[in-house]
């Protein structure tokens, strides 16, 4: 018998699948438990709508990233820090000091674990730095940390 799932089963299938259980398993416990339902055109049909759905709102996702990546790259972002006479750096600029700067600057709001630094910067002068915005979109900017 052909059930789609509502929830996810260990060992049997994910959410919204389609799988073939044996008439029994689908009775006296996929049915009565509501963790799925039949397989029927009806049922089919609204499935099918609600991954186009999906797909189309993913769509949609990835070209606000593709238009957010975009003014990224025209950005330069100036950061201001105290710092000693050798360029070195009071502290450090992080991720968060960089996401808030985005948005208080140029109303771009990132998540601070999407910008991929791999320790805070603590030295003067310009880096590109890369923000994962969707999957297969990055954004690069440019930050320039200058002294006060």
């Amino acid at each position: 018998m052909k059930v789609i799932l509502k929830a996810d089963i260990k060992g049997v299938g994910k959410k919204d699948e389609v799988i073939n259980a044996s008439d029994g398993y689908a009775r006296n416990f996929l049915f009565p438990k509501n963790l799925a339902v039949d397989a029927n055109k009806e049922n089919m049909a609204k499935l099918k709508a609600k991954q186009d759905s999906a797909k189309f709102q993913k769509n949609q996702e990835k070209e606000e990233a593709l238009k957010v990546a975009d003014k990224l790259s025209k950005i330069l972002l100036k950061i201001k820090v105290k710092s000693g006479e050798n360029g070195k750096i009071f502290g450090g600029v992080s991720s968060k000091e960089i996401a808030q700067e985005l948005e208080k600057d140029y109303k771009i709001v990132v998540d601070k674990k999407k910008i991929e630094l791999k320790e805070t910067i603590k030295t003067l002068g310009v880096r590109t730095i890369e923000i994962r915005l969707f999957e297969g979109v990055t954004g690069k900017v440019k930050v320039d940390i200058i002294p006060e």
